[in-house]
């Protein structure tokens, strides 16, 4: 993720999901015959291209005698939520006081494991049991659907069917080597799986045998768990001994159209300043206004695209960061959200979108999603307005495009 970067992701896998009772309704809706031999057609393809690829019959007996098309996945995976949630809201919820004290209580539980995770991959106790926090709530709710359900409905009748073949084939490969018996393998209705929400192909990358029981078990094994967390940041380029950032004020007249990681130096000489404390010295950093110029900046490093590496959405990685910092008793956010903006549909997005490109502000297709493309437009007609040029989208905003 280069330059500069102004959103924040949605970051939250529940939100704007239809409601419990509709989704069980949807669920079970049954099939009808001829859906039910596509599908059924389907699974024999799929088995005898598994098996081409090394996968035992005995896996496959086991693990995909039992799977079934579940329609509930299929209504979640097709779902748009007309709104997205602010990332004030967002971290209200990943970062309450209820999550703090939780995450301060498990690590106290686990304290052992989560510091030799730490020595062992460089990756601070804090981080490992926020990611916890985050993904599944401590384990609370990782999900009950069936992986290889969730897998096979998608393969056959989702969005992202080849990722999802791929993802069948890579949950396969983790039965047949042992690591978890096929009914045990449950998670999202996305299929990502145990406490910290692997994807199959993640898992095998990156899940480690912390316990020394010879499998990797992120469904009942904390060490597993931990090892497997700290694992993955570890590879994703985490700098052991770094911050992942610090909060900063931005001098009158900031540029917030530059792009480009600069040190920490850099970005000092233009004025960039700690909310408290010195400035972490990066060597390649950048500068972060998930709400615009209105809302709280951010000095972020390494660590932080380590985070984003786990999950690209600038919130997610945000509400990891500060969780951390509040389970290890460090100041939370000082400066204020704009909370007072309202939220943009998704079809308000894609009506500033279709203005942007009206006006000769050329942001691409009009798919109500606010991507980079579209904030280097809006940034483009805040300049061209006299406007401080943040990208950041407003209702007032959308208002004095539309009449432009």
């Amino acid at each position: 993720m280069l330059g500069l970067v102004l959103a924040a992701g949605a970051g939250q896998a529940d939100s704007g999901l239809m409601s419990e009772v509709d989704a069980r309704a949807a669920d079970k809706a049954p099939m009808d015959d001829r859906q039910r031999a596509s599908f059924e057609q389907w699974l024999a393809d799929f088995r005898r291209h598994a098996a081409a690829q090394g996968v035992s019959e005995q896996t496959l007996t086991r693990a995909l005698d039992g799977v079934r098309y579940r329609s509930r996945i299929i209504e979640h995976d097709r779902h748009q939520p007309e709104f997205v949630r602010p990332i004030w809201e967002y971290l209200d919820t990943a970062v309450s006081s209820t999550r703090v004290t939780t995450g301060r209580d498990k690590l106290a539980a686990h304290r052992d494991t989560a510091r030799e995770m730490e020595r062992r991959y460089g990756v601070p106790a804090e981080v490992i049991v926020a990611i916890w926090g985050i993904e599944s709530n401590y384990g609370s709710h990782f999900g009950d659907y069936s992986t290889l359900d969730a897998f096979a409905t998608l393969a056959f009748d989702g969005r992202r069917r080849d990722f999802a073949r791929r993802e069948l084939l890579a949950a396969l490969r983790i039965v047949d080597a042992g690591d978890i018996p096929a009914r045990d393998m449950v998670g999202s209705w996305a299929g990502a799986m145990g406490h910290t929400q692997f994807i199959p192909s993640s898992f095998r990358a990156y899940a480690v045998d912390g316990d020394g029981d010879g499998r990797r078990d992120i469904w009942h094994s904390i060490p597993d768990v931990m090892a497997s967390t700290a694992n993955y940041l570890k590879q994703a380029g985490w700098q052991a001994g770094e911050p992942w950032g610090a909060e900063v004020r931005l001098p009158d007249g900031f540029d917030y159209a530059q792009t480009g990681r600069k040190s920490t130096a850099k970005w000092r000489r233009q004025g960039v300043r700690a909310v408290s404390g010195a400035l972490p010295e990066f060597s390649s950093a950048e500068v972060i206004v998930p709400a615009g110029a209105q809302g709280p900046a951010f000095l972020t490093g390494p660590n932080f695209r380590s985070i984003l590496r786990y999950n690209n959405a600038t919130s997610y990685a945000l509400a990891v960061a500060k969780l951390s910092d509040a389970i290890a008793g460090r100041d939370g956010i000082v400066q204020g959200w704009p909370r007072e903006q309202a939220p943009l549909t998704r079809d308000d997005v894609t009506r500033l979108q279709r203005s942007l490109n009206r006006l000769g502000y050329d942001v691409g297709g009009a798919d109500g999603i606010m991507g980079p493309n579209t904030r280097k437009g809006l940034r483009a007609f805040q300049r061209d307005q006299g406007l401080t040029a943040d990208g950041f989208a407003t209702q007032a905003l959308l208002a004095r495009l539309e009449n432009a």
